[in-house]
């Protein structure tokens, strides 16, 4: 099956911009670093919405498709439903890639586990986010990754917020950073609309 990528980008960017970016010309919005920005995103508006969930399937799926990956997750909750997607993507296009999920703390009971789903030390991984500010979580992710002995092989986010050094910290951590849509796309398309 064959995806037209320009097209689904295009239509995501319209997603982003019509049900999870707010713009304030003073910095408004309060970020869970604390920080203050004129730009906020509630991407969940769009990774839970099933039009959104296809897009990202598929647009999430083409940026790692290259990899020799058993698995993609992250930090509950924003990794939740890009993950997944991508799972059932995967699937679809018969080159399956489980999908698994990073706790924010352990468990406290039964396998006290971090990390759930099918996922093995040395397995290799992708780390995914929905929105990187700072990076904060997907380092958390990384770092549960590391712990469990998960090889991460990239990162793929959904929003770059382009602040407060998220890709850089990333990137010292994972060189290998894609992030599909970026605040100044964003933020072009909030200033000339079709």
């Amino acid at each position: 099956m064959d995806v037209d990528t320009g097209r689904m980008k295009a239509r995501l960017n319209r997603l982003i911009l019509e049900h999870a970016f707010q713009y304030s010309e003073s910095a408004s919005f309060r970020l869970v670093s604390g920080g203050m920005s004129q730009y906020y995103f509630n991407c969940k508006k769009v990774t839970l919405d099933p039009e959104g969930q296809y897009l990202i399937g598929n647009l999430f799926f083409d940026a790692i498709r290259d990899l020799d990956v058993r698995a993609i997750g992250g930090l509950t909750l924003g990794a939740d439903p890009i993950a997944n997607a991508v799972a059932y993507t995967s699937w679809v296009h018969q080159q399956p890639i489980q999908s698994f999920v990073v706790r924010k703390k352990q468990k406290e009971h039964g396998t006290a586990s971090l990390i759930e789903g099918k996922v093995r030390p040395g397995d290799r991984v992708v780390v995914v986010d929905d929105v990187v500010t700072t990076g904060g979580s997907t380092l958390q992710a990384i770092a549960a990754c590391r712990q469990a002995r998960l090889e991460v092989a990239r990162v793929v986010v959904l929003v770059d917020r382009q602040e407060m050094n998220g890709r850089e910290n990333i990137m010292r951590e994972v060189p290998d950073l894609v992030a599909l849509v970026t605040r100044d796309e964003i933020m072009s398309l909030y200033e000339n609309p079709e």
